[in-house]
């Protein structure tokens, strides 16, 4: 049987939205980030084809986390929706869209976090869903509250949810926050400023009137743009062996 094709990856580059690969302002990161240059591995037609995580991997209920155990969640209910796209547009249907936050209180359902606000019994705080063929996604949850954390004197995160995305590969995997508008926090949290500038605004939802459904949520919408399928090629470094 013939050896499975062997590919690198190439991404258009984006400097102007990356954070730096080593931020100190980030206590973690110090330990977290690589000491040597990064490496492209090639990727095998098994890992551009396959897993497949399609619609029967979502159950009925897996977007809306006010309905997933006996009574509702404490909290503002909101609606967090938007639209995943490639960097030429395109929507990027039927793909897999999941999220994980904190409660109300600010607190994860999680061993490793002690933080002393109440764990609420019907809020897991754990989401899924695919996007439809116009690349659209829509969640149902609770507003996250804000909670301390050890990085630096007196910090707190901002309010956010995490995002995990698969674009047109499982190899393709974006993990991400998105925050809310207007939040105080913004300015001494490390994690926010560690993104360029100019990507600052894009981690930010827009408040959504026309999501917002009458006397029971507030909406949110938040786009999510991954790279294109026509990315700017870098050149291997093969390419220079005879220079």
């Amino acid at each position: 049987m013939p050896a499975e094709t062997e590919r690198l990856a190439h991404y258009r580059p984006d400097p102007e939205s990356h954070p730096p690969v080593s931020y100190p302002d980030y206590r973690s990161n110090i330990a977290r980030a690589p000491k040597h240059p990064l490496v492209l591995l090639p990727q095998r037609l098994g890992e551009i084809t396959g897993p497949l995580l399609g619609e029967e991997r979502v159950g009925r209920d897996d977007h809306d986390l006010t309905v997933q155990h006996a009574e509702e969640p404490q909290g503002q209910r909101i609606v967090v929706s938007g639209k995943v796209k490639d960097g030429d547009g395109r929507p990027i249907p039927n793909t897999l869209v999941e999220i994980w936050q904190a409660n109300a209180g600010g607190r994860y359902r999680h061993d490793l976090d002690r933080h002393p606000a109440p764990l609420d019994p019907n809020f897991s705080g754990v989401g899924r869903a695919m996007t439809n063929a116009d690349g659209d996604y829509r969640f149902i949850t609770i507003a996250p509250g804000a909670y301390p954390w050890k990085n630096h004197h007196n910090a707190w995160r901002p309010a956010h949810i995490h995002f995990s995305v698969f674009g047109t590969a499982f190899t393709q995997r974006l993990i991400t926050q998105m925050y809310f508008p207007g939040d105080p926090l913004f300015d001494q949290d490390p994690i926010f400023n560690s993104a360029r500038p100019a990507a600052r605004r894009a981690m930010v939802a827009d408040f959504d009137l026309d999501s917002t459904v009458p006397e029971w949520a507030l909406g949110y919408r938040w786009d999510i743009v991954l790279r294109g399928s026509d990315p700017t090629p870098f050149e291997d470094e093969e390419d220079h062996d005879d220079e």
